[in-house]
C-alpha cells in the first residue's frame, strides 16, 4: 500500500469517526432549562456538603493531633 493510500484511509477513518459521533450526538436527549437548573442546584447542594464535612472533618483531626502533640 502506497503512502498516499494510507493517508487516504487513515483521514477516511478519521471523518467517518466524527461523521458517526454527530449522529450519536443527534439521538441525545438533551435537557430541558427546568431539569437544567435543578441538576446544577442538586450538583452545588451536594459540593456544599461534602466541602462541609470534610472541612469539620479536617478540624477534628487537627484538635486530635495538637492533643496527642
Amino acid at each position: 500500500m502506497t503512502f498516499l493510500a494510507r493517508m487516504k484511509q487513515g483521514f477516511g477513518s478519521s471523518f467517518a469517526f466524527f461523521a458517526d459521533s454527530w449522529a450519536e450526538l443527534k439521538k441525545v436527549r438533551w435537557p430541558s432549562r427546568k431539569e437544567l437548573t435543578s441538576y446544577t442546584v442538586v450538583v452545588l447542594v451536594t459540593i456544599l456538603l461534602v466541602t462541609i464535612y470534610f472541612w469539620l472533618l479536617d478540624i477534628g483531626i487537627s484538635s486530635l493531633v495538637e492533643l496527642i502533640v
